[in-house]
Formats: structure tokens, C-alpha cells, sequence
């Protein structure tokens, strides 16, 4: 895309430029040398320091949030060997009537390793899995679930069904061992929810009940689940804390939405899928504010006919800089939805 309309400042250049793509690395290079950056990816390496390369023994801890009620936590980092591409927080329940797990990770061993740190913890069996997005670590461990029923929405299904082949390929590419023998296995159940969004239901498991929300914006269907006994929600991808959020399938405006949506509901015990669990909005507020200020930032840098590159040598505020996965993060950020502000300013039509 080019334009030849003026702009304040220096020359335009199109998102499909020859060389685009590699200056846009180099770039991201410039981005992981600064002395934040550094700290940061120091600080990370010694969270995955729990996982262990040399025996693909993820470590995984179920920690108790409530009564019945527990996280599987994931490093706050980008997907790498060093923690087996375990950047995800799973969860699993036990209703009475057998356990619903809560998303199964990144790969085949992380799902096994899960079922067998379940059965450690709870004597009721596995009964039911709920996925809640397209996303390859919300799914890529179901090798260990083929025996229950694996449930999730009609776009979620959808995505999972056009993307799992090139999500493999990738997670092979960025974890090597840590990934053999993982195939996909798709959801096999349709949770009941209407096409038509937002959109929202109870579900009941035993003696347990749970609200269940449709949203969108992280991805075309995002669910979020809310334990009715202890409060805990599980948000899914809508929420991210003190992590850069990951948007390869996202709409900004709708994710908004659906946070304000979500801040109606008063949410106590809150577990994103990436960074840590907390207590009330804080996560929610932190998501929010980066999509206001990436979505003014775009839409200024765009106006101004800044080339990609360009945006990513622009000021990014303190507080998103000292955020988890940065470094990686971010650029792919500009990749993924900077050349929809730029056909914006051009006046066309954005995808």
C-alpha cells in the first residue's frame, strides 16, 4: 500500500513495502536491547526457571483458590523452551459429579502432566473440558482428554478447525522437544450459546453453577466462566495482567466492549489467561488502558504516515514497557493491526 498524500515528518512507506518485514525485526531487535527490555527478559527466565528442559517435566502446581477450586499457572512470558511454551493459566473444579477443566494447555505432555497433577489433587474423575478460545495453548494438551467430552463455543470450533495445523507448526518451531507427539484434537461438543453477541447462560455440573458469557474482541468468540459458589471467573484472553496483550486475532473496539461488559459484573477472584491471578479489576483496568493508548497511538501514527518501523520507535508509555513479553509482544501488536489504522487513514475500509 502506498499513498502520496503529505505528511509532518519523514517519508511514507506502505505495510507492503519490499523489506518491510525484515526491517520490522530488526526493529523488534532494537526493542529487546534496551536495558527495560533486558531486566525483563531476565526476570522472565528465572519465572520459567521452574520447568525443566532436560526431563519435559513442566512442574505444574494446582493452587487452591477456593474450596474446589483451582489454578494451574503459567509463566508471564512468551512462548519459549526454557518453559515449554507454558504461558497459560488453566484451572480445573470439582462439582461433586466429576472435575470440568478449564482449557489443557500448550501441548500433549503439558495436557498429561495436567491429568495426572488433577488426579493428585481431587479423587473425582475428569468429566467435562471447556475451552475458552481458538488460541493453540487452550487446546493443544486435549491428547490427554479424548475420553470426556470437550466442549466449546461454534466459533471457537470454527478457528480451532481452520488454524490447529499452522498453531502446531508454530509451537514445534518455538519449543521443539517439549512438543513431540502433540496433535491436534478439536473440541467435540458445541456449547449452546446464540451466534449473536454478546450473549450469556448458566450451565450446572454436579452441585455446582456456573455463568457463562460470550464476548468478542480478543477473538471472535471469547467465554468467560464465573463459578457461582466461590466467584472465581475464569476470563480467558479478554484479560491480560502486567502482560502485553497478544492480538493475532483481535478487533479493538469490540474488546472494549466486552471489557466494559465484564466491569459490570463485578468480578472478585480473577484468572486471566496470561499473568497472574488477582483480586478485582485490576487486570481489567490494565487491559483497558493499553487498547485506549494503542488505539490513539495508531490512529495518530497512522495519520501522520508513519511506516511500521517508524511506530515501533515511537514512545510507548513506562508501564506497558515493563510488562511481560514486551520485547516480542508488541511488535507483533504493530504486525497484526497497525495496516488496518493505516487503510483507515487512506480512507479505505478496515478488515
Amino acid at each position: 500500500m502506498t499513498a502520496s498524500r503529505p505528511r509532518t515528518g519523514g517519508r511514507r512507506r506502505g505495510a507492503g513495502a519490499p523489506g518491510g518485514l525484515a526491517a520490522l525485526i530488526l526493529a523488534a531487535g532494537c526493542l529487546a536491547a534496551t536495558p527495560l527490555a533486558a531486566r525483563a527478559q531476565a526476570a522472565t527466565q528465572a519465572a520459567a526457571a521452574r520447568a525443566n528442559p532436560a526431563t519435559l517435566d513442566y512442574r505444574l502446581q494446582a493452587r487452591s483458590l477456593a474450596p474446589n477450586v483451582w489454578v494451574v499457572e503459567g509463566d508471564n512470558d512468551d512462548f519459549h523452551p526454557k518453559n515449554g511454551c507454558n504461558i497459560i493459566n488453566t484451572g480445573f473444579i470439582a462439582t461433586g459429579a466429576g472435575v470440568l477443566v478449564i482449557n489443557t494447555g500448550p501441548s500433549r505432555l503439558y495436557g498429561e502432566q495436567l491429568r495426572a497433577l488433577i488426579a493428585s489433587t481431587t479423587r473425582e474423575p475428569v468429566v467435562q473440558v471447556l475451552h475458552l478460545n481458538l488460541h493453540p495453548d487452550y487446546f493443544l494438551g486435549n491428547q490427554a482428554f479424548v475420553d470426556v467430552p470437550r466442549v466449546a463455543t461454534v466459533a471457537t470450533r470454527a478457528g480451532i478447525a481452520r488454524e490447529s495445523g499452522a498453531y502446531e507448526a508454530n509451537l514445534y518451531r518455538l519449543c521443539g522437544d517439549w512438543m513431540k507427539g502433540t496433535a491436534a484434537v478439536a473440541p467435540d461438543k458445541t456449547l449452546e450459546a446464540p451466534v449473536a453477541q454478546p450473549a450469556s447462560g448458566r450451565m450446572r455440573l454436579g452441585s455446582r453453577e456456573f455463568d457463562w458469557l460470550q464476548l468478542e474482541g480478543h477473538t471472535d468468540s471469547d467465554l468467560v466462566l464465573v463459578d457461582r459458589d466461590s466467584g472465581v471467573a475464569f476470563v480467558g484472553g479478554l484479560v491480560f495482567h502486567q502482560r502485553v496483550p497478544t492480538t493475532p486475532h483481535a478487533r479493538v473496539a469490540p474488546w472494549l466492549a466486552a471489557l466494559d461488559r465484564l466491569d459490570k459484573l463485578g468480578l472478585r477472584t480473577v484468572v486471566p489467561s496470561h499473568g497472574p491471578v488477582h483480586e478485582g479489576t485490576a487486570g481489567l483496568s490494565g487491559t483497558r488502558r493499553f487498547l485506549q493508548w494503542l488505539d490513539g497511538a495508531f490512529t495518530k501514527h497512522a495519520a501522520e504516515g508513519l511506516d511500521m518501523n517508524e511506530v515501533l520507535r515511537a514512545p510507548v508509555p513506562e508501564e506497558f514497557r515493563r510488562w511481560a513479553a514486551f520485547a516480542t509482544e508488541y511488535v507483533r501488536n504493530v504486525a497484526h493491526l497497525y495496516p488496518g489504522y493505516e487503510r483507515q487513514a487512506l480512507g479505505e475500509p478496515r478488515r
